[in-house]
């Protein structure tokens, strides 16, 4: 049970440290390195500590000067290997009591332990059997143990403190040693046990010197000390009132740290405290996971940038070109050659496909002046804060500046996609040729009666008998054909007239949409694609924080 306990434990470590190295590999770049430090230290940590002896147990010693770490190893070990004397400090360099020799070494290297003490095969582990104790407490008990000895993290001496903060970042458990004058230090909680809150399963408390209090004062003490560890988040950690020197409590201490040698998930319990830390750091930048950019803003974005690259313009052109086109086939043939004079508004834009073909080349818009320029940047502006509303930063800035980045490449690429747009030059409405035929016959009609009164009024002239013309209602077939097809001609030319300003205002909305999508397709590779990378790159990122964060 406890194997595959362990086992379950590696596993799911193994995967909350890929979580968090895939959520340092997508920070970089957007956080700041300093601000990944803790990060990297916990990956490398857990890289070095997981590739070393799985089967041995680190335990550090740590505590103030005069608490009696050194007394307390010689206790527990029931040697004189620990320096002990009057003069402090009196550990200067680690010292390492190793129970299980095999794998040991290359594990010490990375602790930098030099100073080190092999226990012969046999020897007990921890508490060395006393008159009348019974068993073995190596019973039961499977794995090596390192024990070490460290100097006192408040020494004057320079490179002691040094020493315990790199160990304390590196051991798999730390037992705390104080007595009762400096329990309450502020060095110790402060600097030492406040930052550890998250560390509470591989951390051991030891009230040294328990032998100089009374009953009453020990509990005093053991209560007030029980406090202020519960205020630093080491609720549920447990004081052991020890005396090196009598020997009292040193069983139970010897126990828990037997029991944590035989449950072998200590260096797992420390890298996963030290992933929590880790994740805590990266928790900040976090926030709600961002939707992508929908069909609707994207569209947005087209219909923005549409206005701020001269569409209106491109829209009137086409209105206009329609008008003129249609008036070249319907109006009235007297006067139509007369709107031939005036210049295709889309060829002069470059924009008539029956000049330039399938070619598609630059416009003959003008190029993007200031203001063009700033519409464009409030556009992709107001794009960025759309999409990123609800992140925080640095993300949100990445986001914006993401939309922002392609902007030189997108002006020249919104020209193109203006001149690849259909903008239907050329196509001609069914009723076009049918308005066109009747122009035709009312004018015939207007040719035939004018000429034939012509006829009459030269007849007259010459003093010709002069026949008498056909009548409808009274009114001469002459006359009737004249003033009917002048009058025909215009009320047609009126009409179609006001059908061509319809139907170019349908072609420009038509045309309209047209050119959104065009455009659409253009923001949708360049400015698009940008975003919705960082978007999703925010949103692995906050997967990631939240995969390394759950312990289950």
């Amino acid at each position: 049970m406890s194997r595959h306990r362990g086992a379950a434990s590696s596993s799911r470590l193994q995967e909350r440290l890929e979580a968090v190295n895939e959520a340092r590999e997508l920070a970089e770049g957007r956080v700041d390195e300093d601000q990944l430090g803790a990060v990297y230290d916990v990956l490398d940590r857990a890289s070095s500590r997981r590739s070393l002896s799985a089967a041995h147990t680190v335990v550090g010693i740590f505590g103030p000067t005069g608490s009696g770490k050194s007394s307390l190893l010689n206790a527990l070990t029931g040697t004189d290997l620990a320096r002990v004397t009057a003069r402090r400090p009196t550990t200067a360099e680690p010292l390492a009591v190793i129970w299980g020799e095999e794998g040991s070494a290359d594990l010490l290297d990375w602790l930098q332990v030099q100073n080190r003490h092999v226990m012969p095969d046999g020897a007990p582990l921890l508490v060395p059997a006393r008159n009348g104790r019974r068993g073995n407490p190596n019973e039961g008990v499977e794995g090596g143990l390192i024990l070490l000895d460290l100097p006192d993290f408040d020494s004057t001496a320079l490179g002691h403190r040094a020493i315990v903060e790199r160990l304390a970042g590196q051991v798999d458990v730390l037992l705390w040693v104080t007595d009762p004058q400096k329990y309450a230090d502020a060095a110790l909680h402060r600097e030492f046990l406040e930052p550890l809150a998250t560390h509470e399963s591989v951390i051991l408390v030891a009230l040294n010197q328990s032998d100089r209090l009374s009953e009453a004062d020990l509990t005093q003490v053991n209560r007030s000390l029980k406090g202020i560890l519960a205020a630093e988040g080491h609720g549920s950690a447990v004081v052991h009132a020890i005396s090196a020197v009598t020997g009292r409590g040193l069983d139970g201490l010897a126990e828990e740290i037997r029991a944590i040698v035989r449950r072998k998930e200590a260096a797992t319990g420390r890298l996963s405290a030290d992933v929590d830390v880790a994740v805590e750091s990266l928790r900040r930048f976090t926030g709600p996971e961002l939707a992508g950019p929908s069909k609707t803003t994207r569209t947005a974005l087209a219909d923005r940038l549409a206005g701020a690259t001269g569409a209106d313009a491109v829209i009137d052109a086409v209105v206009r070109s329609y008008r003129r086109d249609a008036h070249s086939v319907t109006g009235w043939p007297v006067t139509r050659w007369l709107g031939k004079l005036r210049a295709d508004p889309l060829r002069r834009l470059n924009l008539r496909r029956s000049d330039v073909g399938d070619f598609v080349g630059r416009t003959s818009l003008p190029e993007p002046g200031p203001a063009q320029r700033a519409s464009v940047d409030r556009a992709l502006r107001t794009f960025g804060e759309e999409l990123s509303s609800g992140a925080v930063e640095p993300w949100r800035t990445a986001i914006r500046d993401a939309a922002r980045s392609p902007e030189p490449e997108l002006l020249e690429r919104l020209d193109e996609a203006v001149a690849r747009t259909d903008f239907q030059s050329g196509s001609r409405a069914w009723w076009w040729p049918v308005a066109g035929v009747l122009q035709w016959l009312f004018l015939a009609a207007m040719v035939v009666g004018i000429g034939w009164l012509a006829l009459l009024a030269g007849l007259a002239f010459l003093q010709f008998p002069v026949p008498e013309s056909p009548t409808v209602e009274g009114i001469p077939v002459p006359t009737l054909l004249a003033l009917g097809g002048v009058a025909a001609g215009i009320a047609l030319g009126i009409l179609c007239a006001a059908l061509a300003r319809l139907g170019a205002r349908r072609r420009g909305k038509r045309v309209r949409r047209r050119l959104v999508g065009s455009i659409g397709e253009t923001t949708d590779a360049v400015a698009v694609g940008p975003v919705a990378a960082e978007i999703d790159r925010y949103n692995g990122f906050v997967r990631a924080v939240h995969t390394a964060g759950a312990r289950r």
